[in-house]
């Protein structure tokens, strides 16, 4: 493992807030470009079934002029492909040449009704496969992979579990969740705004679901639900092969030798500030010697903003990663 504490993210102090980095991450000015740059992209949807019959949607966005490279995107817990930072993300590595696939997880970007069963947290495989699939119909010399919060520990299972099957040339990671026991605890500790913020979107997004299949039977139950915890309560262990939500959010950490069979180099990038996961649960993962982990001491929650534009340091940071990546093998 390569550890780095670096300071190469440099917020002007009218932007070294934590919660303003994360909040501006995806509203604001962010959230405004997004939609006229998504607005601007002949973005083709998609719908990638698994083995198993599992239908995920996905963005498609090529180059104008490719590198005959992909970068798939992976969203956080109750975002989307349409989120602000997917969008923003994606249109910067087009200005470089890199083709874009940002995937849905089940259950995300409006897509409730194509599957029966509950989206969770564990199903980092049926991703894996969908991308498998998308990538058996297409011809690129390197694949990368990206993931935002749950998204970026959803891409470093997905490297440990599938990147030979993939040949992913490499992966990374912004703010995952290490260990989302302690990230849950933090969660309910932070700023109140956090909280409801995945209350009440969670809770939209199983109203949906009940919408779309209407014999699930739980409408009382949800309205009487007043938190996160409740929610977890409640779905998890009717909804998952988990008994306790401890149970369920120890299935996903990525502490210990999770990552251990990581081949190809992967990147977590992270901020000691971050207001909902702790940095510290870094330290409890037993790195591979693949795993470079670069932990900043600005950028909040995959903020990481520079400028009042909402402009983004891992956007650049992305493009360098891959492109020095995507240079090496074409240098061998």
């Amino acid at each position: 493992m390569i550890m780095i504490s670096s300071n190469d993210f440099h917020p002007p102090n009218h932007l070294k807030n934590a919660h303003i980095q994360s909040i501006m991450n995806s509203i604001g000015p962010r959230k405004y470009r997004s939609i006229l740059i998504q607005k601007k992209l002949p973005t083709r949807q998609l719908i990638l079934k698994s083995r198993n019959d599992i239908r995920l949607i996905a963005d498609f966005d090529c180059a104008q002029v490719s590198n005959k490279t992909i970068v798939i995107l992976l969203h956080g817990w109750e975002g989307s492909s349409r989120s602000a930072y997917q969008v923003t993300t994606a249109f910067k590595l087009l200005e470089h040449g890199f083709d874009v696939l940002r995937i849905n997880f089940r259950d995300h970007g409006g897509s409730h009704h194509l599957n029966r069963h509950f989206f969770n947290s564990t199903m980092s495989e049926e991703v894996a496969e969908a991308i498998e699939i998308f990538l058996n119909g297409h011809n690129y010399q390197h694949v990368f992979l990206a993931g935002f919060s749950l998204g970026g520990s959803f891409a470093l299972r997905i490297a440990a579990d599938q990147g030979d099957r993939l040949k992913l040339s490499a992966t990374a990671a912004i703010s995952p969740p290490v260990d989302p026991v302690n990230t849950m605890a933090k969660l309910n500790k932070a700023l109140f705004i956090y909280e409801r913020y995945f209350y009440k979107r969670w809770k939209h997004s199983l109203k949906a679901k009940q919408a779309a299949f209407p014999e699930y039977d739980f409408l009382n139950e949800l309205t009487a639900a007043r938190s996160l915890n409740d929610l977890n309560e409640l779905f998890i262990p009717r909804y998952t092969r988990y008994p306790t939500p401890t149970a369920y959010f120890a299935a996903y950490a990525i502490t210990g030798n999770r990552l251990a069979a990581l081949n190809s180099q992967a990147y977590l990038i992270a901020a000691e500030d971050d207001p909902v996961i702790p940095s510290s649960d870094i330290s409890r993962i037993n790195p591979p010697t693949a795993l470079a982990i670069n932990l900043q001491k600005y950028g909040g929650h995959c903020g990481f903003i520079k400028d009042c534009l909402a402009n983004s340091w891992i956007e650049t940071k992305l493009v360098e990663i891959f492109e020095h990546h995507r240079c090496l093998s074409l240098n061998k």
